[in-house]
């Protein structure tokens, strides 16, 4: 299949409004914007920034047959293919985490068939993103050339460099319909300021139709302008902003708090033992049971998420 012309994908972002206005809304409103059968970018990586609050809530919204795109999936995989929200994941790794091993639910929905599993490299994801960004259909690279990863994807392609007559490989732009991003802090209008790393997180944010942004916290765009080199994604790629303290729980936002190692170990222990009951029982419970994103932070625990941002802020002072 044909990649669309980069000449309708830049006809759609001049169509779109990118004046200065207040973006300001609330998870089911933001969950609106997104579409059945969209492409959804997830920012963040494994465990860190991941938009958990935001996949929270497009789950609930019943979203069906996404395609979902990160550099490096975890749990929130496990969500969105239990739930039935996605039916494709295109990423170069997939697991709870290194503690926890190579994802139980993720083999069994691929392996029988039932959801489409697209393998790149790690360079190759963030080539496809920053292809994106860049309004160009491919960029040129050496990662995966004699690999099994890339005889796994037709989509990509070899050539000899016209200047060096060296082997590449074009890998095409990746340009989904929504980014979902989560930030430490950002002001209404969706300029965003991103503490630790960054992952493919910015070329995502250019490359996306839209973005969606949750963050720990609303602040001032005085105080936005005071560190200007600090605003990593600008308003006018932002469409949604919504302020979820503790968004990414139960992983990590850097700076705020920690993963919740006690939940995770449990979640993994759940989904591992039946990856069909075990991740159905999890989503009653977790996320189709609480009224609220306040309502699941009750259920993992005061305590918990106290502890979580004692050791989060540690860190960052250390």
């Amino acid at each position: 299949m044909m990649s669309p012309s980069y000449l309708d994908l830049r006809r759609r972002l001049t169509e779109r409004d990118r004046s200065l206005r207040e973006k300001v809304m609330s998870l089911t409103e933001a969950a609106s914007l997104v579409k059945d059968g969209d492409t959804v970018g997830i920012g963040g990586s494994t465990l860190s920034r991941t938009p958990m609050a935001m996949i929270w809530a497009l789950i609930r919204a019943r979203r069906k047959t996404l395609t979902c795109a990160r550099g490096i999936t975890s749990s929130e995989g496990d969500w969105l293919l239990g739930s039935g929200a996605c039916d494709r994941v295109v990423t170069s790794w997939f697991s709870q985490g290194i503690v926890w091993g190579i994802s139980k639910v993720m083999r069994y929905y691929v392996e029988s068939g039932a959801v489409r599993f697209d393998e790149w490299s790690h360079m190759a994801m963030g080539m496809r993103f920053k292809a994106g960004a860049m309004g160009v259909p491919f960029l040129p690279m050496r990662s995966m050339l004699g690999s099994d990863v890339m005889r796994q994807r037709p989509e990509a392609r070899e050539m000899d460099c016209p200047f060096s007559g060296d082997r590449l490989l074009l890998v095409p732009a990746l340009n989904p319909d929504v980014a979902l991003i989560h930030v430490q802090r950002c002001d209404a209008y969706g300029n965003a300021q991103i503490d630790g790393l960054q992952f493919l997180d910015i070329d995502l944010a250019m490359a996306a139709n839209r973005v969606i942004l949750t963050t720990e916290r609303i602040i001032s765009n005085d105080q936005i302008r005071r560190a200007p080199d600090q605003t990593k994604i600008p308003f006018f790629a932002v469409e949604a902003v919504v302020e979820v303290p503790f968004g990414c729980a139960p992983h990590e936002c850097s700076g705020a708090y920690e993963p919740v190692y006690e939940h995770m170990d449990y979640y993994t222990a759940l989904v591992n033992n039946n990856p069909v009951d075990g991740m159905q029982e999890y989503l009653d419970r977790y996320v189709y049971g609480p009224a609220s994103w306040v309502d699941y932070l009750n259920l993992l625990g005061l305590n918990a998420l106290l502890d979580a941002a004692r050791r989060g802020r540690s860190v960052s002072n250390a």
